[in-house]
């Protein structure tokens, strides 16, 4: 009888460089704004390469963005569904919202964003994630936070214009969103990770070992 062959391990080679991506910044010989907006413009970037070689690159200059995953006690998420021009669909969407001010800190834009958009408060916050949506075409930055602990906020609401008149409210299951974005009936990508993010950081160390709000981003800097 032949014995049963141990099954192979694979293992990361011993070389491997750490798994932490890392900042770098290749020359640039010559950069032109190509157009600027309200909020964002759009740049040429002539890249000297490691090899000698110069490339055009053109992207997108962004202030950077944040995102709320606002979790109640009943599991449910806080979600807004928003008409978006460039793809012609009305997403559903977590709260979130540029970073208006230069240098500010990303834990009050994001409490700034519930507020305006879903009239809720948190008593407490965690970074969720942090991402490059598209870091081929844009140098956003966007910071996913965890907010729990809701509650309605005081005041009146925020009076909104544009699109955000026109949007709709509602508290979602979480595993209700989950099993829409893997059947591709959601499709917006703050909302997408950031439940996802949930999901798998509770079958880990659980949501309390997140980062704690005030965690350093060096993608968007702050005081």
């Amino acid at each position: 009888m032949t014995p049963e062959k141990e099954p192979e391990v694979t293992r990361p080679p011993e070389d491997r460089p750490e798994l932490r991506d890392i900042p770098a910044d290749w020359p640039v010989d010559e950069t032109f704004t190509r157009f600027t907006g309200h909020k964002t413009s759009v740049r040429t970037d002539r890249v000297r390469m490691p090899d000698g070689t110069v490339a055009a690159r053109d992207y997108l200059v962004h202030p950077g963005s944040v995102a709320v995953v606002a979790l109640d006690d009943e599991d449910r998420v806080t979600v807004i569904r928003q008409y978006r021009h460039p793809v012609r669909r009305e997403l559903w969407e977590v709260p979130a919202g540029l970073l208006d001010v230069p240098g500010e800190n990303p834990l009050h834009a994001a409490q700034r964003e519930l507020y305006e958009e879903a009239h809720v408060k948190a008593d407490d916050w965690r970074v969720l994630t942090d991402l490059y949506p598209s870091p081929g075409g844009t140098d956003e930055a966007v910071r996913i936070f965890l907010a729990r602990g809701l509650s309605d906020a005081d005041g009146d609401r925020y009076a909104v214009g544009e699109e955000e008149a026109h949007m709709l409210h509602a508290r979602v299951p979480l595993a209700e969103l989950v099993r829409a974005g893997l059947a591709g009936e959601l499709q917006n990508s703050f909302l997408l990770l950031g439940v996802l993010a949930v999901t798998v950081a509770r079958s880990g160390d659980g949501l309390d070992a997140l980062r704690p709000a005030d965690a350093p981003w060096p993608a968007r800097p702050f005081g």
